[in-house]
């Protein structure tokens, strides 16, 4: 086993991804360094994809978000095999408690308020509502007294945090749907254009004010080729995930797409 060179693995990912696989990269070595297994932030799928690729099989990767289909999730690193519980993983889960006859919220403006907190976004997990107005979220044990204390206010809406044991998890809203479409080629504004049915011109204008992302990053290169598993989300739209592509008989490309929509409330 031995250790790695971040430049090697960068032909492989995105030039704004760099930073990541630095970070990444130096995660590995200390694990070969020191043999103690680390437990990492709340990663979304893209950084767990490079993580296992850095690792490339030769470190024991787990991880867990609260529930098994959470979209951020802690990381454990190790080089021999744990039998872990969800209680390893150091997840806290809080209910947000509001008067909820007489207010709502948002997820953006839980969001913004977790995200304006004075940590970073890799400490806090999935936000998530049973549709109905009730709100939880997933955060870093280390930092539960910190949220608990520093968290009142939701946009105009006064709140208090409650920690919750994870059996008590809100049933998770999905509201997503499989769509399909027929795009000209899988350049990022083609496939946009075939999903979310605006012009090019609008588009342009979407990348260009970092509207769009592409796998949890912004992006605003319209040529950019997309691949079946990628992630695209579009400001007050939602996200859609490319799930696979197919030739169509006039030599066009037939897409099938998982898509979430944008909350309009």
């Amino acid at each position: 086993m031995s250790k790695r060179q971040a430049s090697s693995f960068y032909p492989h990912f995105a030039i704004e991804e760099r930073p990541t696989i630095d970070h990444f990269v130096g995660l590995f070595n200390r694990l070969l360094f020191t043999g103690q297994p680390i437990l990492t932030d709340f990663l979304d799928p893209r950084e767990r994809q490079i993580m296992e690729a850095i690792a490339g099989g030769e470190a024991l990767l787990q991880s867990f978000g609260g529930y098994e289909e959470a979209e951020k999730q802690r990381l454990y690193l190790s080089l021999d095999w744990e039998n872990l519980r969800p209680d390893d993983y150091q997840l806290e889960l809080f209910e947000i408690v509001y008067p909820q006859k007489f207010a709502s919220l948002r997820h953006s403006q839980i969001l913004g308020s977790l995200a304006n907190s004075g940590v970073q976004l890799a400490t806090f997990g999935d936000i998530v509502t049973d549709g109905q107005g009730r709100w939880q979220f997933f955060a870093e044990k280390e930092l539960s007294n910190f949220f608990e204390s520093q968290i009142d206010r939701i946009g105009p809406v006064k709140v208090r945090l409650e920690k919750k044991p994870l059996k008590e998890l809100l049933e998770v809203e999905d509201n997503s749907q499989t769509v399909s479409a027929v795009a000209a080629s899988l350049r990022l504004d083609a496939v946009l254009a075939a999903v979310t049915h605006r012009s090019r011109s609008q588009l342009k204008t979407a990348l260009e004010a970092g509207e769009v992302r592409l796998n949890w990053h912004k992006e605003s290169k319209a040529e950019k080729i997309l691949q079946p598993g990628d992630l695209l989300s579009l400001r007050h739209f939602g996200r859609l995930r490319l799930l696979s592509v197919q030739p169509s008989r006039k030599g066009r490309l037939k897409l099938e797409c998982r898509f979430w929509p944008a909350k309009r409330k």
